[in-house]
């Protein structure tokens, strides 16, 4: 196993010897102009490739494409998007996310080559479609990935949007429950601040109420009280105003 990986090193630099700069150049442009949603798109690999696969091809291109390596002003940045790419491919959840949208484009374009199959009266063709002979043959075709690449571009699309309008909704949303508590904050320290205001004049106000029913206990001086009338009494309805004395 140490002679073949010794092999595969000395094939590869003989092949990178052989690229001249305009084929990096080109690789670079290549890298950039790729759908950022298809990580497959990057590193110019099939949906069933594997993640060996992903490590061979991520090694090839990168050392094409380094900045080390390569003049063109972008380089840096089309290393940046294929380093990802193989990051995106190597993580179960991430790349299973992205096989499952392949898998519902297939589905999708399965559904519209049965009906138009069901009103062609070739039995041949029928026969093969019974056997899955030619969907197999027309999967493979360089048609077919063509098809499947724009179609997988169009759900990737529509999830990210989809994920976008998500996270916009979830961010206006914590917004709005941080001004509720912040109001709700601001609400209880004025409420706080005026018991603690109240508190503050309650002896003030205790010694001004005391004064107040001592003062009104007490007659002004030149002024005497009127008796006090019996309740029972219905022909006494009036009240005797004070009298100044002489």
């Amino acid at each position: 196993m140490g002679d073949v990986k010794v092999d595969d090193d000395a094939l590869l630099k003989s092949f990178l010897a052989e690229v001249g700069e305009v084929e990096r150049d080109n690789e670079v442009v290549r890298i950039l102009s790729c759908f950022k949603l298809n990580p497959f798109e990057h590193l110019n690999l099939s949906f069933d490739s594997s993640t060996d696969d992903v490590k061979k091809q991520y090694r090839k291109i990168s050392l094409m494409v380094h900045p080390d390596k390569c003049k063109h002003p972008q380089a840096q940045e089309a290393f940046g998007a294929l380093a990802k790419a193989q990051q995106l491919l190597l993580n179960d959840q991430e790349r299973d996310y992205i096989l499952t949208q392949v898998h519902a484009a297939k589905e999708e374009f399965k559904m519209k080559r049965k009906k138009q199959l069901k009103k062609d009266t070739a039995s041949k063709i029928k026969s093969l479609v019974d056997e899955g002979k030619h969907e197999q043959i027309y999967e493979q075709s360089e048609e077919f990935q063509k098809e499947l690449k724009l179609k997988v571009r169009e759900i990737l699309t529509d999830q990210e949007w989809r994920r976008r309008k998500m996270a916009m909704r979830i961010s206006e949303e914590e917004g709005r429950l941080k001004k509720d508590e912040a109001e709700q904050k601001e609400m209880w320290k004025k409420k706080r601040e005026h018991e603690e205001q109240w508190e503050g004049t309650r002896e003030k106000r205790v010694s001004s109420w005391r004064d107040f029913q001592k003062s009104g206990k007490k007659a002004k001086k030149g002024e005497t009280r009127p008796p006090k009338l019996k309740t029972e009494d219905p022909n006494k309805s009036y009240v005797q105003r004070p009298v100044k004395k002489g």
